[in-house]
């Protein structure tokens, strides 16, 4: 055990399970990789447990946001040839930075009047011909962007501008340069992520195609085969390869899930249920891996982790991930099929000899020169369910990630389909309450596909936009009834296309704009731009510069002391302003959980008896049940339906505080948009003190950062906040599920549904009082977070900005007037894509976008 554990637990009021960690041995290493079975193990009363969790979790996510740096290795050489461009034209200008003490005075002389000039040699057209590269296909910005430069070439240059600073830092033990290192670190934004949803069969693959405009990449259209992993398809940021990057299950989560199944079939065959969908969906994944082998009585879940059946997987193993590459999205797809896809003949009809997606649980495919997925992952989410817990867990989070949703289904079935409608309920409330979720797509695919005999190809276009007409004005009909999905969703969130993804390539009976799918094209593309990462990164980068240069300046003691006092005053002020509407909610959602503890009392008996005996008939419920039980009360089949047991028992506390946490939590800012409203009043102070301006546009950069910061740590801590409810009675039922699941032979069924029905009775006066508890303890440490975040933040800029001087800091006025330059440029495009024009020789050529 190190100080850093014992500090932590210290702080956390929690010293009294230091010696716990210490017998352990517990360092700061092992004290991150803790799960929630190690802390169990350590905390063991539930009270101290929950606020270690609590605290634990925000600190891992604080750790996260520390830990993003800058990838030198990314664009490796675009960003020499941005470095070489911008060295030559510093130095036709004669204003790079020179390190010698003779030349310091013409430097600072050249500094003040030059103004840097983007170059016009041929390494300059090298690099924006880089930008028109493209595979298959480009999207509608892409190709109106040739001959200036793009806010990703502002985004290189002012990445190889830091970096350089980075460099000339001092190296020493010096707080502020450190502070300033971390700062630049720091300037990293994450991605947008968009989940896509459907049965098999529905057109997902082929959607996805389709929108990043590479018609081979996802195999589609197989009869018997469907894509059986999550996939998920983003941009390739660092070379020009198609990348698979193959995450596995553990070998220890495959070898469970093998006793499982095998206990599975052995009770499934004396129980007479051998033609159910979890049965198939079980041999399904056993045949998949071991062919005919695993069906011989010699054959035991031990015998099948023999290394001989994973020679050409060592990475499944050795817990790595495997990497496969392609020079084009076709060459990919026929590598990666094996661990996608379902048993069929994919390719070029060559047949796979042992399928691993039983084993898989994520694939990531990057693709090169791809606007649309430049700050955008598309997630394609298996048409099937799952029982492996770990895929489980990582569909729920993906779930949560989403800021979209796409529900996919044939455009022949959206009147009937009741399955696309049934997924957005079960998901409805991990996208809304307990996640970002702010639009959902209902996308009919397929819309080509009509009776084209008879008639003439004007009437067959005819006929297609009627039934495009008609399927939109059904399925918003239909949203329109979905009270469960409304109370999450208004109808502004909710839109319908109809689209073809095979017209879209072959343009036979309609043109591309006719199918729908641009219109995706510049959702996703409004997706990239409202994400202003290229500003965001800008604006942190100057006023990182403008503090550096700041520090330097002399003679203004006085009045940083004056400017320290004020901004100190005004900090006082609005944290003030942010705690008031924070503890009124936790009045707000005290009184509605009480409320719902009273109802999930009185009720829990009822909704037990609902899902333990179920009003469908059928031989199947004894498999079902014992299937719940093994997974912890939750149970996906094959067809996708998910059964909770948990979810329904906690279904009264999350139904009292819906309303509520969905106005807390709002989409115009979180608690009545306190932390948005947070300012210092740098803008005003600037007015008054004029000698320390640098100083305080740093200062008011790091405001948006940390605004920026808090309603992202909102935004996830919120999720853990919804979905505790549920957590906390999973953990409180974890215990009759772990006995009803060793019940064996006779009246299995009736014993097995004894044990569930006395537990709910015996608990239910602790069960969701307890809940409530943890919630609110949640929630009141968010609160304490928030304020320690805002003022110990801004505490520490001020400090490190104004009361600390550094004469060893390099000169950065060169460097501070062009990201000056390109900073002011963005900001006067706010609506649109930010253009610098080149000076080249020739005619002009103008862009306007």
């Amino acid at each position: 055990m190190d100080d850093f554990v014992r500090n932590k637990l210290t702080e956390w009021g929690l010293s009294e399970w230091i010696q716990n960690f210490k017998d352990e041995g517990i360092d700061e290493e092992s004290f991150c990789c803790l799960d929630d079975q190690d802390i169990i193990h350590l905390i063991p009363k539930v009270g101290p447990r929950a606020r270690f969790k609590t605290i634990f979790k925000l600190l891992k996510e604080e750790q996260k946001t520390n830990q993003e740096t800058v990838d030198s290795s990314a664009q490796t050489y675009f960003y020499q040839v941005c470095k070489q461009e911008y060295e030559e034209a510093a130095e036709s200008a004669q204003v790079w930075p020179s390190t010698s003490d003779t030349s310091k005075q013409d430097h600072e002389e050249a500094a003040e009047s030059a103004e840097v000039q983007p170059s016009t040699s041929d390494t300059g057209k090298r690099r924006l011909d880089l930008q028109g590269e493209s595979s298959e296909w480009q999207s509608p910005t892409r190709k109106q962007r040739c001959g200036s430069y793009t806010e990703k070439i502002i985004m290189s240059d002012v990445k190889n501008i830091m970096r350089c600073v980075d460099k000339r830092l001092p190296q020493q033990d010096n707080k502020l340069s450190k502070f300033l290192k971390d700062k630049i670190s720091d300037l990293e934004t994450e991605r947008e992520v968009v989940g896509i949803f459907g049965k098999t069969g529905a057109g997902k693959s082929s959607l996805i195609n389709a929108v990043i405009g590479q018609k081979n990449l996802l195999p589609s259209g197989g009869i018997s085969a469907c894509t059986k992993v999550m996939i998920k398809v983003e941009a390739n940021m660092q070379n020009s390869w198609y990348e698979a990057d193959i995450e596995f299950i553990t070998k220890e989560d495959w070898q469970e899930q093998l006793w499982s199944m095998f206990n599975f079939l052995g009770d499934d065959a004396d129980q007479g249920n051998g033609d159910d969908e979890d049965y198939r969906d079980t041999v399904d994944k056993l045949s998949a891996l071991y062919g005919e082998e695993w069906k011989n009585p010699l054959k035991s879940p031990g015998t099948l982790m023999d290394g001989k059946y994973f020679r050409e997987i060592p990475e499944f193993l050795l817990s790595r991930r495997k990497i496969l590459r392609g020079e084009s999205g076709k060459e990919l797809s026929a590598k990666c099929v094996k661990y996608t896809r379902s048993d069929s003949q994919d390719g070029d009809n060559i047949e796979v000899k042992r399928w691993y997606w039983p084993l898989v649980k994520c694939v990531t495919i990057r693709v090169p020169n791809n606007d649309l997925l430049q700050h955008v992952t598309l997630v394609d989410l298996p048409g099937s369910g799952d029982h492996n817990k770990s895929r489980d867990k990582m569909w729920k989070e993906v779930v949560g990630k989403c800021s979209t949703v796409w529900i996919v289904t044939d455009i022949g079935e959206a009147a009937a389909e009741k399955e696309p409608w049934e997924i957005l309920q079960n998901a409805c409330s991990l996208m809304g309450n307990g996640g970002e979720c702010q639009h959902i797509h209902f996308i009919c695919t397929k819309s080509d596909c009509v009776d084209s005999d008879d008639h003439s190809a004007a009437d067959v276009r005819d006929l297609i936009f009627k039934n495009n007409m008609q399927a939109k004005e059904i399925v918003y009909k239909d949203f329109s009834k979905q009270n469960v999905v409304k109370k999450y969703f208004s109808e502004d969130c909710f839109k319908v296309f109809t689209v073809s993804s095979k017209e879209f390539f072959k343009k036979k009976r309609l043109n591309p704009d006719e199918t729908e799918i641009p219109k995706l094209q510049k959702f996703l593309q409004n997706l990239n731009d409202c994400h202003s990462e290229t500003l965001n990164y800008v604006s942190g980068a100057h006023g990182i510069l403008s503090l550096i240069r700041g520090a330097s300046s002399t003679n203004v003691a006085g009045q940083k002391a004056d400017v320290c006092t004020d901004l100190e005053e005004n900090m006082r002020h609005e944290l003030d302003k942010v705690r008031k509407p924070m503890e009124e909610a936790y009045k707000a959602f005290e009184k509605c959980l009480s409320e719902g503890v009273e109802k999930s009392k009185s009720s829990s008996e009822t909704i037990m008896k609902s899902i333990l005996y179920p009003t469908k008939k059928g031989g199947g419920f004894h498999q079902l049940l014992r299937y719940i039980v093994e997974n912890g009360g939750i149970h996906k089949t094959k067809s996708g339906e998910q059964i909770d047991f948990n979810m329904k028992l906690a279904s009264c506390l999350t139904d009292s505080i819906d309303e509520e946490f969905k106005t807390t939590f709002s989409k115009s800012g979180p608690f009545k948009g306190v932390i948005n409203a947070f300012s210092l009043d740098t803008e005003r102070l600037t007015e008054k003190y004029k000698d320390v301006e640098l100083q305080l546009i740093f200062l008011k950069t790091e405001e948006e950062k940390i605004k920026t910061k808090v309603n992202k740590l909102i935004r996830e801590y919120k999720k853990t906040m919804y979905s505790s409810l549920t957590t906390t009675i999973k953990e409180s039922m974890q215990e009759c599920y772990d006995r009803a699941k060793q019940i064996k032979g006779q009246d299995s069924l009736k014993k097995m549904r004894d044990i569930v029905e006395r537990h709910v009775h015996d608990s239910k006066s602790i069960m969701f009082e307890h809940a409530k508890d943890l919630m609110l303890s949640q929630l009141k440490c968010l609160k304490e977070y928030i304020l320690k975040t805002l003022e110990e933040t801004m505490q520490k800029s001020i400090e490190l900005s104004l009361k600390t001087d550094s004469d060893s800091l390099p000169d950065v006025r060169v460097e501070l007037a062009e990201v000056t330059k390109y900073y002011d440029e963005l900001k006067s495009n706010p609506d649109e894509q930010s253009v610098i024009r080149i000076d080249s020789p020739g005619p002009a050529a103008v862009l306007i976008l």
